[in-house]
């Protein structure tokens, strides 16, 4: 039960703060507006975290992995499609 409260906790900290970092800082980075790019920002999460997760012996699973990278993933989309509706800074 709290892996799964940690999990959720860190996916939507992660959703909320890099669907915030790419409005404002990668707004005008065209890379961030491929389609693919939350692809890859979720799968680096996924393998950054599941490394972690295989390293320490008292958390277990791969529920914080997978639940970090689609927060990652689902912010970076959200925040590219953000930036292209938000006028010129």
């Amino acid at each position: 039960m709290v892996e799964l409260m940690v999990a959720l906790g860190l996916g939507g900290f992660g959703y909320f703060k890099t669907r915030r970092f790419v409005r404002e800082k990668l707004r005008f980075v065209e890379a961030v507006q491929r389609p693919v790019a939350p692809v890859v920002a979720g799968l680096a999460t996924g393998v950054a975290a599941g490394v972690l997760v295989f390293v320490l012996p008292f958390v277990g699973g791969l529920t914080i992995p997978v639940l970090a990278g689609l927060g990652i993933g689902a912010g970076v989309s959200h925040g590219a499609k953000d930036s292209k509706r938000l006028p010129p800074a």
